[in-house]
Protein backbone atom coordinates (compact mmCIF):
# COMPACT_ATOMS: atom_id res chain seq x y z
CA UNK A 1 0.00 0.00 0.00
CA UNK A 2 1.26 3.66 -0.90
CA UNK A 3 0.61 5.67 1.59
CA UNK A 4 -0.12 9.73 1.06
CA UNK A 5 0.79 12.34 3.46
CA UNK A 6 -0.84 15.47 4.08
CA UNK A 7 0.30 18.18 6.84
CA UNK A 8 -2.38 19.84 8.65
CA UNK A 9 -2.25 23.35 10.66
CA UNK A 10 -3.85 24.00 13.40
CA UNK A 11 -4.23 19.74 14.60
CA UNK A 12 -4.48 20.55 17.93
CA UNK A 13 -8.43 20.87 18.32
CA UNK A 14 -11.32 21.07 16.48
CA UNK A 15 -11.67 20.33 12.83
CA UNK A 16 -8.00 19.70 12.19
CA UNK A 17 -7.25 17.06 15.21
CA UNK A 18 -11.16 15.46 13.78
CA UNK A 19 -9.38 14.94 10.44
CA UNK A 20 -6.08 13.78 11.67
CA UNK A 21 -7.86 11.26 13.18
CA UNK A 22 -9.84 10.36 9.94
CA UNK A 23 -6.81 10.36 7.28
CA UNK A 24 -4.83 8.02 9.83
CA UNK A 25 -8.27 5.47 9.51
CA UNK A 26 -7.85 6.36 5.88
CA UNK A 27 -3.77 5.28 6.10
CA UNK A 28 -2.00 8.69 5.34
CA UNK A 29 0.55 10.02 7.19
CA UNK A 30 0.37 13.08 9.17
CA UNK A 31 2.14 16.16 9.62
CA UNK A 32 0.36 17.82 12.42
CA UNK A 33 1.18 21.53 13.24
CA UNK A 34 -0.05 23.81 16.25
CA UNK A 35 0.95 26.41 18.54
CA UNK A 36 0.63 23.60 21.54
CA UNK A 37 3.62 20.88 21.15
CA UNK A 38 2.46 18.84 24.10
CA UNK A 39 -1.08 18.61 23.03
CA UNK A 40 0.21 17.87 19.12
CA UNK A 41 2.69 14.96 20.88
CA UNK A 42 -0.39 13.35 23.19
CA UNK A 43 -2.50 13.51 20.06
CA UNK A 44 0.92 11.44 18.06
CA UNK A 45 0.88 8.77 20.98
CA UNK A 46 -3.24 8.10 20.67
CA UNK A 47 -3.44 8.00 17.10
CA UNK A 48 -0.52 5.95 16.73
CA UNK A 49 -1.62 3.63 19.29
CA UNK A 50 -4.84 2.39 16.43
CA UNK A 51 -2.96 3.27 14.15
CA UNK A 52 0.94 1.58 14.30
CA UNK A 53 1.56 1.88 10.97
CA UNK A 54 0.54 5.68 10.21
CA UNK A 55 4.15 7.99 10.42
CA UNK A 56 3.36 11.08 12.35
CA UNK A 57 5.58 13.84 12.76
CA UNK A 58 4.67 16.99 14.34
CA UNK A 59 5.94 20.34 15.07
CA UNK A 60 5.07 23.25 16.64
CA UNK A 61 4.20 26.56 15.11
CA UNK A 62 2.00 29.73 15.35
CA UNK A 63 0.93 30.99 11.59
CA UNK A 64 1.77 34.46 12.47
CA UNK A 65 5.27 33.80 13.01
CA UNK A 66 5.74 34.25 9.17
CA UNK A 67 9.62 32.79 9.20
CA UNK A 68 8.80 29.55 11.37
CA UNK A 69 6.24 28.84 9.02
CA UNK A 70 8.91 27.70 6.54
CA UNK A 71 11.01 26.06 8.68
CA UNK A 72 8.38 24.09 10.03
CA UNK A 73 7.05 23.12 6.81
CA UNK A 74 10.71 22.52 5.88
CA UNK A 75 11.64 20.13 8.58
CA UNK A 76 7.96 18.27 8.02
CA UNK A 77 8.85 16.84 4.55
CA UNK A 78 12.34 16.12 5.62
CA UNK A 79 10.37 13.90 8.52
CA UNK A 80 8.06 12.83 6.15
CA UNK A 81 9.85 12.62 2.86
CA UNK A 82 6.56 14.05 0.94
CA UNK A 83 3.75 16.25 1.27
CA UNK A 84 1.08 15.63 -0.96
CA UNK A 85 -1.68 17.78 0.79
CA UNK A 86 -1.13 20.96 2.66
CA UNK A 87 -4.28 21.73 4.85
CA UNK A 88 -4.62 25.50 5.66
CA UNK A 89 -6.58 25.07 8.33
CA UNK A 90 -5.11 27.01 11.53
CA UNK A 91 -7.79 29.72 12.36
CA UNK A 92 -9.52 31.74 15.42
CA UNK A 93 -12.66 33.53 15.80
CA UNK A 94 -13.31 36.52 17.92
CA UNK A 95 -16.97 37.99 17.95
CA UNK A 96 -18.12 41.47 18.94
CA UNK A 97 -18.94 44.71 16.81
CA UNK A 98 -16.49 46.54 15.67
CA UNK A 99 -15.72 49.94 17.32
CA UNK A 100 -16.31 48.21 20.79
CA UNK A 101 -14.13 45.04 21.26
CA UNK A 102 -10.55 45.81 21.18
CA UNK A 103 -9.05 46.56 18.00
CA UNK A 104 -6.45 44.03 19.11
CA UNK A 105 -9.09 41.41 18.84
CA UNK A 106 -9.81 42.30 15.19
CA UNK A 107 -6.62 42.45 14.21
CA UNK A 108 -5.56 38.73 15.50
CA UNK A 109 -8.34 37.59 13.71
CA UNK A 110 -7.16 38.55 10.06
CA UNK A 111 -2.87 37.99 10.95
CA UNK A 112 -4.28 34.90 11.86
CA UNK A 113 -7.12 33.77 9.42
CA UNK A 114 -5.58 35.22 6.49
CA UNK A 115 -2.00 37.11 6.93
CA UNK A 116 -0.63 33.36 8.77
CA UNK A 117 -2.85 31.14 6.20
CA UNK A 118 -1.03 33.20 2.93
CA UNK A 119 1.96 32.46 4.89
CA UNK A 120 1.05 28.78 4.87
CA UNK A 121 0.21 28.75 1.47
CA UNK A 122 3.23 30.72 -0.08
CA UNK A 123 5.92 27.95 2.22
CA UNK A 124 3.93 24.80 0.78
CA UNK A 125 3.88 26.15 -2.63
CA UNK A 126 7.66 26.09 -2.61
CA UNK A 127 8.00 23.00 -1.67
CA UNK A 128 5.04 21.63 -4.00
CA UNK A 129 7.69 23.22 -7.11
CA UNK A 130 10.45 21.61 -5.40
CA UNK A 131 8.74 18.08 -5.38
CA UNK A 132 6.45 18.79 -8.67
CA UNK A 133 3.15 18.34 -7.27
CA UNK A 134 0.81 18.54 -4.60
CA UNK A 135 -2.44 19.86 -3.22
CA UNK A 136 -3.47 22.90 -1.42
CA UNK A 137 -6.53 22.55 0.49
CA UNK A 138 -7.54 25.89 2.90
CA UNK A 139 -10.43 25.85 5.35
CA UNK A 140 -12.83 28.95 4.64
CA UNK A 141 -16.29 29.62 5.90
CA UNK A 142 -19.54 30.54 4.92
CA UNK A 143 -19.17 33.68 6.70
CA UNK A 144 -16.82 34.25 3.68
CA UNK A 145 -19.74 34.97 1.55
CA UNK A 146 -21.08 37.70 3.33
CA UNK A 147 -19.80 39.85 6.49
CA UNK A 148 -22.06 39.48 9.29
CA UNK A 149 -22.85 41.30 12.25
CA UNK A 150 -20.68 40.98 15.03
CA UNK A 151 -18.01 38.90 13.16
CA UNK A 152 -16.90 41.44 10.44
CA UNK A 153 -13.25 40.97 11.19
CA UNK A 154 -14.12 37.26 10.85
CA UNK A 155 -15.85 37.18 7.32
CA UNK A 156 -13.26 39.36 6.26
CA UNK A 157 -10.08 37.03 6.91
CA UNK A 158 -12.33 33.98 5.50
CA UNK A 159 -13.89 36.01 2.04
CA UNK A 160 -9.95 37.27 1.41
CA UNK A 161 -8.64 33.91 2.38
CA UNK A 162 -10.82 32.40 -0.45
CA UNK A 163 -10.36 34.50 -2.71
CA UNK A 164 -6.48 34.59 -2.37
CA UNK A 165 -6.68 30.84 -2.90
CA UNK A 166 -8.60 31.11 -6.12
CA UNK A 167 -5.73 33.78 -7.29
CA UNK A 168 -3.36 30.83 -6.26
CA UNK A 169 -5.43 28.52 -8.68
CA UNK A 170 -5.32 30.57 -11.51
CA UNK A 171 -1.88 31.31 -10.97
CA UNK A 172 -0.68 27.32 -10.84
CA UNK A 173 -3.24 25.96 -13.09
CA UNK A 174 -0.45 24.75 -15.63
CA UNK A 175 1.37 23.05 -12.86
CA UNK A 176 0.99 19.59 -11.03
CA UNK A 177 -0.70 21.79 -7.94
CA UNK A 178 -4.32 21.15 -6.99
CA UNK A 179 -6.51 23.94 -5.05
CA UNK A 180 -9.58 23.53 -3.15
CA UNK A 181 -11.30 26.09 -0.70
CA UNK A 182 -13.94 23.84 1.67
CA UNK A 183 -16.32 26.28 3.15
CA UNK A 184 -17.91 24.99 6.19
CA UNK A 185 -21.21 25.92 7.78
CA UNK A 186 -21.11 25.42 11.63
CA UNK A 187 -19.20 21.90 12.74
CA UNK A 188 -19.52 21.55 16.29
CA UNK A 189 -15.93 22.51 17.99
CA UNK A 190 -14.87 24.82 20.69
CA UNK A 191 -14.77 27.93 17.69
CA UNK A 192 -18.48 28.13 17.99
CA UNK A 193 -19.79 26.58 20.94
CA UNK A 194 -20.90 29.97 22.81
CA UNK A 195 -22.48 31.44 19.80
CA UNK A 196 -26.37 31.83 20.71
CA UNK A 197 -27.24 30.05 17.65
CA UNK A 198 -25.69 27.45 15.29
CA UNK A 199 -28.07 26.72 12.26
CA UNK A 200 -28.07 23.38 10.38
CA UNK A 201 -24.63 22.33 13.20
CA UNK A 202 -23.26 18.95 12.78
CA UNK A 203 -20.81 16.73 14.83
CA UNK A 204 -17.09 17.45 13.90
CA UNK A 205 -16.89 13.78 13.01
CA UNK A 206 -19.38 13.73 10.25
CA UNK A 207 -17.29 17.27 9.25
CA UNK A 208 -13.88 15.82 9.22
CA UNK A 209 -15.25 12.98 6.95
CA UNK A 210 -16.88 15.21 4.16
CA UNK A 211 -13.63 17.27 4.50
CA UNK A 212 -11.56 13.92 4.05
CA UNK A 213 -14.18 13.11 0.91
CA UNK A 214 -13.88 16.61 -0.80
CA UNK A 215 -10.47 16.14 -0.02
CA UNK A 216 -9.44 13.14 -2.15
CA UNK A 217 -12.04 14.22 -4.60
CA UNK A 218 -10.00 17.44 -5.37
CA UNK A 219 -12.67 19.32 -5.76
CA UNK A 220 -12.46 22.96 -6.54
CA UNK A 221 -14.43 24.85 -4.03
CA UNK A 222 -18.10 23.24 -2.01
CA UNK A 223 -19.28 24.03 1.09
CA UNK A 224 -19.14 21.59 4.27
CA UNK A 225 -21.70 19.84 4.27
CA UNK A 226 -23.36 20.79 1.18
CA UNK A 227 -27.05 21.05 1.84
CA UNK A 228 -28.08 23.59 2.51
CA UNK A 229 -25.10 25.60 2.80
CA UNK A 230 -24.82 25.48 -1.13
CA UNK A 231 -27.89 27.04 -1.29
CA UNK A 232 -27.90 29.44 1.82
CA UNK A 233 -24.02 30.45 1.33
CA UNK A 234 -24.83 32.75 -2.40
CA UNK A 235 -28.36 33.58 -0.77
CA UNK A 236 -26.48 35.37 2.05
CA UNK A 237 -24.82 37.48 -0.39
CA UNK A 238 -27.90 38.39 -1.67
CA UNK A 239 -29.78 39.17 1.23
CA UNK A 240 -30.82 42.77 1.95
CA UNK A 241 -28.43 44.72 4.46
CA UNK A 242 -31.20 45.00 6.80
CA UNK A 243 -32.29 41.59 6.81
CA UNK A 244 -28.09 41.10 7.55
CA UNK A 245 -28.40 43.32 10.37
CA UNK A 246 -30.92 41.16 12.53
CA UNK A 247 -28.67 38.06 12.37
Amino acid sequence: MIHKTIVITGASDGIGKALAWEMAERGYHLGLTARRLEVLESLKSEINSKYPDINIAVAALDVCDYQQVELALAALHQQLGQIDILLVNAGIAKAGRVGVMPLEDNLAVINTNLNGAIATVSAGLALFREQGSGHLVATSSIAAYRGLPGNAAYSASKAGLSSFMEGVRAETCKENIDVTVLHPGFIDTAINRDLASRPFVIDVEQGAKIFADLIEKKVQRATVPSIPWAIIGPLLARLPTSVIAKL
